[in-house]
């Protein structure tokens, strides 16, 4: 089954399910092409600076650079991507681009809000676009400047149904344990967290079962986290504290730490499966694909794609961009070579709890979500 397309970026097909593209701020952005559209402006020149994850993460970083390479592409222009080795690198980075001409710069991740905050009210001739954040460090509601456009993900939604699913096929299983764990508490991780847990118990109330989930804890908003997004023992170590659980179900939020839960899995006997977050997993990193039950995605790759193309047509707008369901900007992956041992009529199942999310039938909501 596929909730959500990302073959279609690789260059692989989906066999079955129902197929959903990014829709950017409210039509699909338009597909690369080997014309190259030129800028409204001649000195346009746009720009990414990575978090600390790095372009290499399989993750949200990566999913940024590969829909800044597609929009520099279609418009013949050469982006300039710089990668933060640490926290200390961000404003240092966004000062370099700065100086470096850049005219449209995107941060990744809500740790360069403030950094991409204080630029854009330093440069406000300049654009810039932030990836999970508001850039509004002082909490006011808005964005620091104008001359910003946050590009959000209401990710719960998608989390919602990963969770369901994560529920199904643990209770298959027999184990009817999943879990979770995040790299830091901060809302673009706790967000799947949520929507995760939720999923799982809208799974026991319509099936009367009884799968319990560790790690998180969406009322309390506490749970297990490793303190960074780095895949290293503490990260495994975390991951191990889930799996001594019993857990069938296993989701790490927060980039490469999906590689020290992978590790985990490897070491232990039990046939724990593991879900993924922001891109494909199984497709963007086929050494876990085996372990890979599905993947809970939101298209940074797409939103980026149209945040620069629109700007280069000289049409940048500040209005947040916010990636829903309905909208197609979050989704699930398709279950690959799991899609033959999923339960019985869950396919459908989720397909039909997606409708009500839309139609607003069922409401998903989390304190991270974008307001």
């Amino acid at each position: 089954m596929t909730i959500s397309l990302t073959k279609k970026l690789i260059g692989a097909t989906v066999a079955a399910g129902v197929i959903v593209a990014l829709a950017g701020c409210g039509s699909a952005p338009a597909p690369a092409s080997s014309t190259n559209a030129k800028p409204a402006d001649a000195n346009f020149k746009p720009c990414l600076v990575s978090d600390s994850g790095g372009f290499n993460d399989k993750s949200f970083n990566e999913s940024a650079k590969i829909g800044m390479d597609k929009a520099g592409t279609a418009l013949g222009v050469k982006p300039i991507e710089v990668e933060s080795k640490s926290d200390n690198d961000y404003k240092s980075n966004i000062d370099t681009l700065v100086t470096g001409g850049c005219t449209l710069i995107i941060g990744v991740g809500f740790k360069l809000d403030a950094a991409i905050a204080d630029a854009a009210i330093a440069n406000p001739k300049l654009h810039f676009g932030i990836i999970d954040s508001m850039a509004d460090p002082k909490n006011t509601g808005k964005p620091a400047s104008t001359n910003i456009k946050p590009i959000l993900f209401d990710t719960a939604q998608a989390a919602y149904l990963g969770g369901y699913a994560a529920a199904a096929w643990s209770a298959q299983a027999g184990g009817n344990k999943v879990g979770t764990f995040g790299g830091l508490q901060i809302p673009p991780v706790t967000i799947f967290m949520d929507g995760f847990v939720d999923g799982v118990k809208k799974y026991d109330e319509d099936k009367g079962a009884k799968v319990e989930s560790f790690g998180w804890d969406a009322a309390t908003q506490k749970g297990s986290f490793t303190g960074a997004f780095a895949a290293n023992d503490t990260a495994k170590q975390t991951a191990q504290g889930i799996l001594d659980q019993g857990v069938d179900v296993i989701l790490p939020v927060g980039g490469p730490i999906y590689l020290s839960a992978s590790a985990a899995l490897k070491d232990g006997g039990k046939k724990t499966v593991m879900m993924g977050v922001d891109s494909d997993l199984a497709v963007a990193d086929p050494s876990v694909a085996d372990q890979i039950l599905v993947s809970i995605m939101k298209r940074i790759d797409s939103a980026v794609y149209d945040t620069v193309t629109s700007t280069a047509k000289g049409s940048f707008d500040p209005t947040p961009y916010v990636g829903t369901l309905e909208n197609k900007g979050v989704g699930l992956s398709s279950f690959h070579a799991f899609e033959s041992k999923l339960p019985k009529g869950l396919t459908d199942e989720l397909t039909a709890l997606q409708d009500k999310i839309i139609k607003g039938d069922i409401k998903v909501v989390s304190p991270s979500s974008p307001k």
